[in-house]
């Protein structure tokens, strides 16, 4: 899947920018994050999230805590089904949308991987692939 793909809608086509695909979560689940770099005056610079779709590059998470497109962010999250917690020591938030934001991960432990992959596995097998 690292081709574009074309979505069609009711309009022109418009390009699938997705390079990995996601799954979407059956039950959303929490996780931590925090600001890494400088700090904001008055900001929250770290605070809970809630995970909604997942893929091995990236995530989207609804939370309140301040962050922006272009910041870079540490995560911990517990995938269900999963005993213990992964860190993730390094993310971009790519977009973000009224507290939802798209983060890339930049790097995963061989081991955080794994698991991503298991547990995509068993989520597409219960449910859709997320396209857009």
């Amino acid at each position: 899947m690292d081709d574009l793909h074309l979505r069609t809608g009711s309009g022109p086509s418009t390009p699938q920018l997705r390079k990995h695909p996601r799954v979407r979560v059956s039950a959303p689940f929490p996780c931590l994050l925090a600001r890494v770099g400088r700090m904001r005056k008055g900001a929250v610079e770290q605070g809970l999230g809630i995970v909604y779709d997942v893929s091995t590059k990236g995530a989207r998470v609804m939370t309140e805590a301040a962050i922006t497109p272009g910041d870079r962010i540490a995560m911990r999250l517990r995938l269900p089904h999963q005993a213990g917690s992964m860190v993730i020591e390094a993310a971009t938030v790519r977009w973000g949308k009224e507290h939802t934001y798209g983060v890339e991960f930049e790097a995963l432990s061989p081991s955080d991987n794994k698991h991503i992959q298991s547990f995509m596995t068993r989520q597409s097998k219960s449910g859709p692939m997320v396209a857009a």
